[in-house]
């Protein structure tokens, strides 16, 4: 059995009762980053091992998970922040897992997309998920294609690139565009800006550095 948990993307209190006890109950925690997830599983005396799972490895550990979860063993997949597969590593694990005959179940919980678009005031009844954007080949085909979508996109951007993406979601979405940034969600300093893109823009780019993971919200056209 694989379980998928979800886990804070800001707020620890946003876990849930259930995913606490699974994984107290699991036979082995996979992490995304155990240093960051233990820190975490500390601060709930979930005393579970861990075991890393991330980008980089992914590839060459599935076949060996399977076969460890094919004995009978039950382990839980968690990431830095969210739901796992979401922009973040387990599609491959669940792939393979699904094709292998083992059993896997999500949690419902976190994702740091919902709220930020839950809350942004533009139209969320269709919408588009993009998650990242490639950062040089293929970003400009993206942007091109995302602009022409008549429902609200959302976009994933790091602190130190979220000027430049205002900047050529401007050009290609119009300045007059409604979006929305939503920073450091469900933490102390959460902040959820909605306005036009050039508005957005000029107020990044005269920020500086920014902190925070970072959700954009673009209307459809």
């Amino acid at each position: 059995m694989l379980y998928l948990i979800p886990t804070p993307i800001g707020n620890r209190e946003d876990i849930t009762q259930r995913a606490l006890r699974l994984l107290g109950d699991v036979d082995l925690i996979l992490a995304e980053d155990t240093r960051n997830s233990g820190s975490l599983l500390k601060y709930y005396e979930v005393e579970t091992p861990m075991r890393a799972y991330h980008a980089h490895n992914e590839h060459a550990l599935v076949e060996q998970l399977v076969a460890e979860l094919k004995t009978g063993a039950t382990y839980a997949l968690i990431t830095d922040a969210g739901t796992p597969g979401i922009s973040d590593p387990g599609f491959l694990l669940v792939r393979a897992c699904r094709d292998a005959g083992i059993e896997v179940s999500c949690l419902p919980g976190p994702a740091a997309f919902v709220p930020a678009l839950a809350a942004s005031g533009i139209p969320c009844d269709r919408f588009h998920f993009e998650g990242f954007l490639p950062h040089k080949k293929g970003r400009q085909t993206r942007l091109t294609y995302l602009a022409e979508l008549p429902n609200t996109f959302v976009l994933y951007e790091s602190p130190h690139r979220i000027a430049k993406l205002l900047g050529q979601l401007e050009e290609h979405c119009g300045p007059d565009r409604q979006g929305s940034v939503a920073r450091e969600i469900s933490k102390l300093y959460e902040e959820i800006t909605t306005a036009p893109l050039a508005e957005l823009h000029a107020d990044y780019k005269a920020r500086g550095k920014v902190k925070g993971e970072i959700v954009v919200v673009v209307a459809g056209k």
